[in-house]
Order: structure tokens, then sequence, then C-alpha cells
């Protein structure tokens, strides 16, 4: 019922909008008609008796006339006229009241569903074309399997499968990018660590197969090095794994996104190492004494320290600094860190869990 006053409002203001124009002009309409003109003819007048055309009486005279007319033209439009539009005024009224409504119910139901439920809120947030992955991972499929040499689509699909979970069927999306798109350092060592995946996080001989050959196309590739340490240490050769991971270190830029990873694998095996300091700053340090090295680092320590003490939620930040102590051989420091670290992350459990994690094996709970 809501629905339906609120389109009665709105067919009575507009049937106001066009009715109310007809009735303002109507009565001015008469009026303008006729006394414009006389009003012409009187102005006229005086023109032609400032020109000197006409004498002061034969103005008098014609002004008297003129206005003799204007007011039996008043009083006409005040009957005849006014009354036929008067006529014109009724028809357009009911064209108003009448054909508004007809013409707006016409158009509105076949076209319009007043009895329509509103669309829920919740539904609205999720976009009606957005299709579910598995089944945007269906569709390639279907393509792959109309056209299996086609190397790009499997090495789109492999990644997808990974984080869904079907590591076998990632494992043959990664085989298949191989044969068809061509061998590279990348493609082996996402090969490897799709089959270490699969295989309960073992790096089993097949996927230390791949990553070496991945470092035989490239030495350097950090997904097959930290894979080949991570096989080492399951092994039990855990000096391997840090010779490994350090080798890592020394060679990768401060920035480097898997830093922090491979920080963690060194700690996990008992090397926890300090942090990492910028090409910049390494190349100041080549040029200081050794009294004047360990300052600079010490200092930069105690500005990590600083800082986080301002803002606590970097995890990252608190490990980098207690493992700074443990390698600086300052236990105190590094113990009084932890507690600190701890304490700043204590009402997250995310990021209590993440730092738990992170200090594992350096020995200060004890």
């Amino acid at each position: 019922m809501t629905l339906w006053f609120v389109f009665a409002l709105m067919t009575a203001a507009a049937i106001f909008a066009v009715l109310l124009p007809l009735g303002l002009r109507s009565r001015a309409e008469v009026q303008g008609s006729e006394a414009s003109v006389y009003k012409d003819q009187l102005a006229e007048i005086d023109r032609d008796l400032a020109a000197g055309l006409i004498v002061a009486a034969e103005a008098d005279a014609a002004r008297t006339e003129i206005g003799r007319r204007l007011l039996a033209a008043a009083d006409q439009a005040d009957t005849a006229p006014l009354h036929s539009n008067r006529k014109l005024r009724r028809m357009a009224a009911v064209v108003a009241l009448a054909g508004l409504p007809a013409v707006a119910l016409a158009v509105y139901l076949p076209l319009g569903s007043p009895q329509m439920p509103d669309f829920p809120f919740s539904a609205r947030n999720r976009a009606p074309n957005a299709e579910p992955l598995d089944g945007l991972v269906a569709q390639v499929e279907q393509h792959l399997a109309k056209n299996p040499t086609d190397g790009r689509g499997w090495s789109v699909l492999a990644p997808v499968l990974l984080r869904l979970g079907r590591y076998d069927d990632a494992v043959r999306a990664f085989r298949n990018s191989i044969t068809y798109s061509g061998e590279s350092a990348d493609r082996r060592a996402d090969l490897g660590e799709a089959i270490a995946i699969a295989a309960g996080g073992v790096v089993t001989d097949a996927a230390k197969s791949e990553f070496q050959r991945a470092m035989a196309l490239k030495a350097d590739e950090p997904k097959a090095n930290y894979f080949l340490g991570l096989a080492a240490e399951q092994d039990g050769r855990k000096a391997d794994a840090a010779a490994i991971w350090h080798g890592m270190l020394d060679k990768a830029p401060a920035d480097a996104p898997w830093r922090p990873l491979v920080q963690q694998a060194l700690a996990r095996v008992g090397q926890p190492v300090a942090p990492a300091l910028s090409d910049n700053t390494m190349a100041a340090a080549q040029n200081m004494s050794e009294a004047d090295r360990n300052t600079m680092i010490h200092s930069m320590v105690e500005r990590l320290a600083t800082r986080l003490k301002q803002n606590g939620d970097d995890v990252q930040g608190w490990l980098r600094l207690v493992r700074a102590y443990v390698v600086l051989g300052d236990r105190d420091k590094a113990k009084s860190a932890l507690a600190d670290a701890r304490q700043a992350v204590a009402k997250d459990a995310g990021r209590l869990r993440q730092l738990n994690e992170g200090l594992k094996n350096l020995g200060l709970d004890g």
C-alpha cells in the first residue's frame, strides 16, 4: 500500500504541474492581447505631440478615445474569451486527470513488479556474475582437455590447483607446463615444491631432483636453494642446511621477500642471524675499524629496539631484535626483548603464535 500511495502523490504532483500554468496564463493572455496594442497607441500619441505633428487638444481627444476602447476590451476579456479559455482548461484538466494515470499504469503494469520482495543486503555483496574458483578451474580444465598442448594454460592452472589442495593434479599440471612451454629454473623449482607439498612437506628424492635441475639452470634460484637446505635439515645435516641458507643470505639483497623465511630456518637449526643491513650500510661498514663497526651495529640494534617500544605490532621486527642480541652475545637483552615482544603481542593470538614459531631453538626459554 505504501508504494501505491507514493505513486498517487507523484501523479497528483504531475497533474498539478500541468494545470497550474493553464490557470495562471488564461487571464493574462486575454488582457494582454489588445491592451498591449492600445498602450503602443498611447505612446505613439505622446511621440507625435512631442514632435509637433498634433496639437494638445487633438492629443487629449485621442487619449480619451483610446482609453474608452481599452476599458471596453477589458470588459470583453472578462466574458467571452475567458469563457472559451475556461473550456480549453477543462479539456486539459480532463486529459491530465485521466490521461496521465492511464499512461503510467499502461507502462508500469507490464514492466513493473510491485510485489517483488526486497533483495537481501547480504546477497548484494555477492557479485551475480562472479563464479566460484572451482567453476573457473573446471572451465580451464575443459579447455585443456580439448587443447592439451596449451602450455600457458597449464602454467596458469598449476599454482591454482596447488592452492586448492589438489596436489597430485598440480604436479601433473606443472609437468605439462614444462613439457609444452619449455624448461626453466622457475618451472623446475615450482614442480619440486609441488612434489614436496604432495608428500606432506617432505623433500623426496623426486622433489630434490627437480630442485637440482633448477639450480643447474640458475644457480641462485631461491626456491630451489631453500628446499635443498630443507632436505639437508630433514636428513639431519643441519650444518649443510645452515651453509646453504647462509649462502642465500650473503648473496641476497636486504629487501628480498624470502629473507625472513630463511632467517627463521637458520634459527631453527641453531644459527640465528643478525638483522640485514642495506647495501649502503654494508659499503660504509667495510671502511670502518672493528670497534667502529661494532658501535654501528649496536646503534642500529638499539634504534630497532626503540622503534619496537613505540610500535610493538611488528613481529618480524621483534624476531630480528632478539636474534641480533643472540648473535651479539647479549643473552640478557635477548631474554628481555623476548619478554617485551610477548607482552606487546599478547592480545593477538596470531601474532603471538608467529612470534613463538620464529623463536624456536634459540634456547631462551630454558
